[in-house]
């Protein structure tokens, strides 16, 4: 394989399917075996789940239910109740993992620890880091940059709906035109909405790649690993 560690970054609302909210135990499922097909081939995997399925800060905010700081650790404990799900999926088909929180919960998960993070994922064992950041005004898209960078990962893996990044919203502009390469400085003057500024920007100052692909194709995850030209590289 091309890539020997990745940071796999997937979306609460991808996990919800043709569900209006929740987790489908459908998409779940896919999600593990293409996981699984990477991980049979030797590549060292971590994962960062998001939370929108369930609860997002700022929904929460708009809405007036809470303040910003409040609503974001109850999105973070939403990536908790997604990694765990996710965790179980992954077991069922014979993975070894382990679930390192940046909040500590110790009753379900490990205490986020670099060190330990990178052992794991030497022996073989999924490693599905939950609760973001740890703190408010944070996106899981920055933990995912935050955490691949710190676990020395090759890359970071945005699994989404849509094959790459594209001129413009596909599902709305049927003249959109997909990238199969853009550079950090592009994304930043066309305002691509990739992943927010802070992961961008702290993938640009590390020189870590960005992947965005389509994860509901089946294949896809294993021939990116593989060096294959899928989706769209942030470089």
């Amino acid at each position: 394989m091309k890539y020997k560690r990745i940071l796999l970054k997937l979306s609460g609302e991808a996990l919800m399917g043709s569900l209006q909210y929740g987790i489908d135990p459908n998409i779940l499922e896919q999600y593990a075996q293409e996981v699984k097909q990477v991980v049979d081939a030797g590549v060292e995997v971590a994962i960062v789940i998001g939370g929108g399925n369930i609860f997002r800060g700022v929904q929460g905010v708009s809405g007036g239910l809470v303040e910003r700081a409040q609503g974001d650790y109850m999105g973070m404990l939403a990536t908790v109740i997604n990694a765990m799900a996710l965790q179980g999926a992954l077991e069922k088909y014979g993975m070894k993992t382990r679930l390192q929180s940046a909040i500590h919960m110790d009753q379900i998960a490990e205490p986020f620890i670099r060190r330990k993070a990178i052992r794991h994922l030497e022996k073989g064992r999924v490693v599905i880091f939950g609760a973001g950041t740890g703190n408010p005004y944070f996106t899981t898209d920055t933990a995912a940059s935050l955490r691949a960078v710190e676990i020395e990962a090759n890359l970071v893996l945005k699994g989404t709906r849509v094959d790459g990044i594209y001129t413009a919203d596909p599902e709305k502009d049927p003249n959109a035109v997909r990238f199969e390469n853009i550079s950090y400085d592009e994304v930043y003057e066309r305002g691509l909405n990739v992943m927010d500024l802070t992961a961008i920007t702290l993938c640009q100052e590390n020189k870590m790649s960005i992947v965005v692909f389509d994860m509901n194709k089946k294949g896809n995850l294993l021939s990116v690993c593989n060096g294959a030209n899928v989706g769209t590289t942030v470089s």
